[in-house]
C-alpha cells in the first residue's frame, strides 16, 4: 500500500526518533545528517532522542508523539523494530517508517542502505590484511543489521580465501567506549588478531583505544573513519543511513510511500555504500575489494545473511555503569 498525501493547508510534520544518548554515535550522526538535508529541503523535521534499552521502555519514551502530532514517525535503526511493532498496533491510523530494520505492517514501510554490501567487503579486505591469520568482529545490541552486517563479512572472508580465525562478539550496547575497550582488548589478547571490524556506535572510541594500544587494525562502519583517523582505520564500510531517512521523507512528500513495503538502495549507488580504504591498503589488496564490488552489483555473488559459527565470549567484567 502507498500512502497518499493528505490534503491539508498545513505542511507535513515528520518526528525523527534516534535511539541512545543524545549527540553520541557515528550512526545517529548519519541520522542528523539526513534530518538536517530534509530541513534544508524544507521538510518540518523534529528530533527524539530515546534512551532505553527494551522495546517496552523505547515505545514508551515514543508516546509523546502520538495523537496525530506527526504525519510520519521516523525510526532511524534496527532498534526501532520493537517500539514500532508496539506503536503501530496501538495507532493503525499512524504512518511509520524504519530504518535498516526487519519489521513492517500495513502502516509500516522498511528502507535500508545496505550495510551488509560494505561489510562483506570489508570481510574480503580483512582476509587480505591480516599477518597474523586472526581477525575479529565486534558490535553492540544483535537486532537484525547488526547480525546481518556480521554474516556478511563472514561471508566476505570466505569468499576471498581466508582459512584463519574470526572472533566475533556482540558486547550488548552501543554507547559505552568503556565496556566496549574491555572487550575489544580481551579480544586482541587472547585471539592475537591483527585487524577488527567494529560495527559501533557511541562506543567506537573505546574500540580505537583498544586498536591503538595493541596495534591492531580498524576498519569502521557508516561514516569514513579512515579520513578521521588514518593511522588506526585501513578501512570504511561506509553506510549512508541517515539519507534512507531524507528518502523516506521525499517518498511522503510526493505520496509513494510503500506502506507494508520496503526500499533498499546499495553498491550501485556508491557515494551511498562502498569500502572506503585508506593508503595503507595495497593497490593489490584494493583491486581485489573492487572486483567482489563488481561481483556483487552484478549478481554474481549473493550474500550469505546467515553465522552460525562460535562467539567470542563476554568478559567477566561487570558492565561500567
Amino acid at each position: 500500500m502507498t500512502n497518499k498525501k493528505q490534503t491539508s493547508p498545513r505542511k507535513p510534520r515528520y518526528a525523527v526518533v534516534l535511539f541512545g544518548p543524545e549527540g553520541q554515535g557515528s550512526f545517529n550522526e548519519s541520522g542528523l545528517q539526513g534530518v538536517r538535508k530534509s530541513r534544508l529541503a524544507g521538510y518540518e523535521v523534529d528530533v527524539l532522542w530515546v534512551a532505553g534499552q527494551s522495546a517496552q521502555q523505547r515505545a514508551e519514551e515514543m508516546s509523546v508523539l502520538g495523537g496525530a502530532s506527526f504525519d510520519l514517525i521516523l525510526a532511524h535503526g534496527g532498534q526501532g523494530d520493537g517500539p514500532v511493532q508496539i506503536l503501530a498496533e496501538r495507532w493503525p491510523a499512524q504512518a511509520f517508517v524504519v530504518t535498516q530494520g526487519s519489521w513492517s505492517a500495513t502502516n509500516v514501510a522498511r528502507y535500508e542502505v545496505l550495510q551488509e554490501q560494505s561489510a562483506f567487503l570489508a570481510g574480503v579486505l580483512a582476509s587480505q590484511w591480516s599477518q597474523t591469520g586472526s581477525v575479529g568482529h565486534f558490535s553492540g545490541e544483535k537486532v537484525p543489521p547488526g547480525l546481518r552486517g556480521r554474516a556478511a563479512y563472514a561471508d566476505g572472508l570466505r569468499s576471498a580465501g581466508f582459512h584463519g580465525d574470526l572472533a566475533t562478539l556482540f558486547c550488548g550496547h552501543q554507547h559505552r567506549p568503556g565496556w566496549a575497550k574491555t572487550c575489544v582488548s580481551q579480544m586482541i589478547e587472547q585471539t592475537d588478531l591483527d585487524i577488527v571490524f567494529a560495527m559501533i556506535d557511541g562506543g567506537r572510541p573505546g574500540v580505537t583505544q583498544a586498536c591503538r594500544e595493541h596495534g591492531a587494525a580498524q576498519i569502521g562502519n557508516v561514516l569514513d573513519w579512515v579520513e578521521r583517523d588514518p593511522e588506526v582505520f585501513v578501512a570504511s564500510a561506509i553506510c549512508d543511513s541517515g539519507e534512507a531517512l531524507f528518502r523516506a521523507i521525499q517518498d511522503y512528500e510526493i505520496g509513494v510511500l510503500p506502506l507494508g513495503g520496503y526500499r533498499a538502495f546499495g553498491l550501485e549507488e556508491p557515494e551511498l555504500v562502498r569500502l572506503e580504504m585508506g593508503a595503507r591498503v595495497a593497490a593489490k589488496q584494493r583491486a581485489i575489494v573492487e572486483e567482489w564490488a563488481h561481483k556483487l552489483v552484478s549478481g554474481q555473488h549473493l550474500i550469505e545473511l546467515s553465522y552460525s559459527g562460535a562467539e567470542f565470549p563476554l568478559p567477566k567484567a561487570e558492565l561500567a555503569s
